[in-house]
Formats: structure tokens, C-alpha cells, sequence
């Protein structure tokens, strides 16, 4: 078996989530995006939706591995980033999670 050759980077943004496979020199191999909405419930506040941000990450993720051509058992390692100031919590009731308090 061969050894994994690729680097599978995620990042997620303010506004959209990205996903880059690298090869082993740092070059990029493959890259795909997809924006989600943003929720602004009053002025100076924006709000997403977390299953729109794992879903996307998670459709680019696969997007940019295909485009690469390779599967996921060719990624040697997976990096993350993310906006630091995002919160979210979990109901104490309910498997559900708290979130756009309009809902």
C-alpha cells in the first residue's frame, strides 16, 4: 500500500468554507468553495446556521478531493482553521443545538 501523499486543508470562514489538497512540496493540488448565508438579526450582528457550515465544509471537502482525483485514504493530514469568535451551544433539553435565536 502506498503512503499518503496529499495534505487536506478546511477552512472556515466568515462567510464561506473552503477546502485545499496540497501535495507533499506545499503546492496546491486542488482548491473548491462554497459560500452560506449569512443571518443578521439586528444591526452589528450576523448569525449562520451550523448545519450550513458543516455542510458546506464538508461538500467541499469532498468537491476539492475529487477534483484531485485522489480518496480520502490518500490524505496524510488534515488542517483546520475557523473564525475564532464563533459560539455555539447546546440545548440542555433537547439533542438539538441553540442557534439564530429565532428559531
Amino acid at each position: 500500500m502506498n503512503r499518503p501523499r496529499f495534505l487536506l486543508a478546511l477552512d472556515q470562514g466568515t462567510s464561506s468554507s473552503r477546502s485545499i489538497v496540497f501535495d507533499t512540496r506545499g503546492r496546491i493540488v486542488s482548491v473548491a468553495q462554497r459560500e452560506f448565508r449569512q443571518i443578521f438579526p439586528q444591526p452589528g450582528w450576523v448569525e449562520h446556521d451550523p448545519q450550513e457550515i458543516w455542510t458546506s465544509q464538508l461538500i467541499t471537502a469532498r468537491e476539492a478531493l475529487a477534483k484531485a482525483g485522489i480518496g480520502a485514504a490518500e490524505v496524510a493530514a488534515i488542517g483546520i482553521t475557523n473564525q475564532r469568535e464563533t459560539t455555539l451551544a447546546a440545548c440542555r433539553t433537547s439533542p438539538m443545538l441553540c442557534y439564530n435565536h429565532r428559531h
